[in-house]
């Protein structure tokens, strides 16, 4: 991939989410085991033979791909809390943030990753973070919206919360009565499977209740409204210090109006 697409392939990484790897059986995937891929691979990717590597990854007498390698296959990674993004500004070089972040979160998480590059001797400009935005246009359907957006996140809030309130600076009462609410825990009953509440099975009604128990400012990080709305929010993305916006939870068709109208802002016409 990286030689087909004239080196613009990225292998990214994440840690995965940990109540699916304890239900896997799995042990939890750590920073460090992280950072010591990416220093491994970039050896690899060289064409060197790694011999006699020990560290948190494992154990190996030696590891090789190919000798006539020496390729420069850039290394990405979804990052979160402050220790992995500060891993991923020393060792990676483009950085995916999650959803609904707010705008500070966004200015937190960017200036930590360059903070981190430079600290490490690394230009920062070369290491991008991308915001990864959620995009759900008035054009679309309300049902289709609500699960969008308040399906979502409370998902979110199902697998990792009290992640995202604390790096939100979200209040965590508002978790702990999400919670509790009766609605919520029929999606994750004691001792059963849990179900997703974005799921295609979720009813409409379920959503509207479960949408009462969640604050505006914590669905506001989103690109809505009119596709105008939308590309405005974008490109406010940018102008926060993202060095790209994913366009995230939408089909390339749910985007069609979106796209143009971003087009012409940074055209400056407008659009068709």
């Amino acid at each position: 991939m990286h030689r087909l697409t004239g080196s613009r392939f990225t292998l990214g990484i994440g840690c995965g989410v940990v109540p699916v790897q304890r239900v896997f059986g799995m042990p939890e995937i750590t920073t460090a085991q992280m950072g010591d891929f990416a220093a491994v691979m970039r050896r690899l990717f060289r064409g060197e033979t790694v011999v006699g590597h020990d560290g948190p990854i494992g154990s190996y007498p030696a590891l090789r791909l190919d000798p006539n390698f020496d390729e420069d296959v850039k290394l990405g990674m979804v990052a979160f809390g402050p220790n992995s993004l500060a891993l991923a500004g020393r060792a990676f070089d483009k950085v995916i943030l999650h959803t609904f972040f707010t705008d500070e979160t966004l200015e937190r998480c960017v200036k930590t990753v360059k903070d981190a590059a430079e600290a490490a001797g690394r230009d920062p400009e070369q290491v991008q973070v991308w915001s990864c935005f959620a995009t759900i246009g008035d054009h679309l359907p309300e049902e289709l919206r609500l699960r969008k957006t308040v399906g979502r996140l409370a998902t979110y809030l199902q697998a990792y919360g009290d992640l995202m309130v604390r790096t939100n600076d979200w209040d965590p009462a508002v978790l702990e009565r999400f919670r509790g609410d009766p609605v919520v825990q029929t999606f994750q009953p004691p001792g059963g499977p849990v179900k997703v509440i974005d799921s295609p099975f979720t009813t409409v009604e379920q959503l509207e209740h479960i949408a009462t128990l969640l604050p505006d400012e914590w669905l506001a990080p989103a690109a809505t409204g009119s596709p105008e709305q939308c590309a405005e929010k974008i490109r406010a993305q940018l102008e926060l210090g993202a060095d790209g916006v994913i366009l995230h939870g939408a089909s390339p068709r749910e985007l069609e109006p979106i796209v143009p109208a971003y087009r012409a802002i940074r055209s400056g016409k407008a659009a068709d």
